[in-house]
């Protein structure tokens, strides 16, 4: 490795070390208590998305040129995984790092002046993403809400499904038809993309879908809402393409969600199974108890490789669509596994409330169905990695 290369490296090292510093420290001013507070009275963390905005760290990756920070997806990675580890919940701002990358590759020079400062600087919610629907779920081909070319614009009808922060957010990118599958020569032909502002617009009805996380999941209804026609992102036809091209980063960073995750549970249950005392002997002393806690933790660790291989080759502008779905399926499953053992080492105090357990419990299992769920990238490498046949 040569001197500068070396020095490079150095200072990548010493930048992810100050910014797992910097979310500590914001950390420390939300305790386990204050997510707690949030889970259960349902609320967004505003707080803490205030104070996180103030540091600039949500727009890690807007270039400077547009006022962000510049960073690659490896730092951001740190970022997300550091507020997760530290018992938070980075599902509420995770959306405004990645989600602006669509307008970053493929919008206009106009767009970006427009939009990315305000987004690099918090003015501007960027967190909605609309492309499930009822109907079509994983099958994005076969939406069906439609965006229809007038002598100004467009006008969208149709229903979104499981769309996240809706109510907190200024802008949302959308994925509609403008022209029928039956019409297109490859059925991922005829979608485009559209970067539309809430504030704007008229005829968008929500309607808020209770689940077991907090993650303010809505039914969207678009009733004959017209936008205008610089809403579009790039070319008209080309917005399922745009959309594949920024999955690769947004699994990466929930890779690195789920390592924080599964750290937290790892640290909670070791901690417990030492100080907890049964017939007079800590449970740790028990193999039954350490060794699954031991097993978490190697799981959590190579999980972890694998997120920084992808992220090393996507900051490298190389290929890494199997790596980028490998982290995410390692970590997500890793991650999984530790609560489990967290939940079982904690027994029946894991479930209550105040040991927060349980509610990380239930928001680390999310992330083997979304973005995308376990089997379809299990999928996704059989094919594409393996050569196997398509198996759906």
């Amino acid at each position: 490795m040569t001197t500068a290369a070396t020095a490079a490296r150095s200072d990548r090292t010493e930048l992810r070390r100050d910014l797992r510093q910097l979310i500590d420290t914001i950390c420390a001013d939300y305790p386990d208590a204050y997510w707690r507070e949030v889970d259960e009275a349902r609320h967004y963390p505003e707080e803490f998305v205030n104070a996180l905005t103030g540091t600039g760290c949500l727009g890690a990756l807007v270039p400077e040129e547009y006022g962000g920070l510049g960073l690659g997806v490896g730092d951001a990675s740190v970022l997300l995984e550091g507020i997760n580890a530290n018992g938070g919940n980075a599902g509420p701002v995770h959306a405004q790092l990645y989600t602006m990358g669509s307008v970053l590759r493929h919008g206009s020079e106009e767009q970006k002046r427009r939009y990315l400062p305000d987004i690099a600087a918090g003015k501007v919610r960027l967190q909605a993403f609309g492309v499930t629907e009822p109907t079509a779920g994983t099958d994005t081909t076969r939406i069906r809400t439609t965006a229809t070319r007038t002598d100004d614009g467009y006008v969208i009808d149709g229903q979104k499904v499981f769309i996240s922060r809706v109510q907190h957010s200024d802008l949302m990118l959308l994925l509609a038809r403008t022209a029928r599958r039956e019409d297109v020569a490859r059925k991922s032909d005829g979608m485009s993309l559209f970067l539309i502002d809430l504030r704007e617009v008229e005829g968008v009805e929500l309607r808020p879908i209770r689940t077991m996380v907090n993650h303010e999941t809505n039914e969207v209804f678009f009733n004959s809402v017209r936008i205008p026609a610089d809403a579009l992102i790039g070319e008209e036809g080309e917005g399922f393409r745009y959309v594949l091209d920024g999955m690769n980063a947004e699994r990466i960073l929930i890779a690195s969600e789920c390592v924080g995750d599964g750290r937290w549970f790892v640290q909670r249950a070791s901690r417990y199974a030492t100080e907890r005392e049964v017939f007079e002997r800590p449970i740790g002393r028990n193999q039954g108890v350490q060794f699954p806690i031991a097993q978490a933790h190697v799981h959590i660790e190579a999980a972890d490789l694998m997120r920084w291989k992808a992220a090393d080759l996507f900051d490298a502008g190389l290929p890494c669509a199997a790596e980028a779905n490998m982290a995410k399926l390692l970590a997500s499953n890793a991650s999984w596994e530790a609560a489990d053992v967290a939940l079982q080492t904690h027994g029946g105090y894991g479930m209550t409330a105040e040991y927060d357990i349980e509610r990380k419990f239930r928001e680390t299992r999310l992330y083997r169905i979304a973005p995308i769920s376990s089997n379809l990238i299990l999928s996704y490498i059989g094919e594409h990695v393996l050569g196997m046949p398509r198996s759906f």
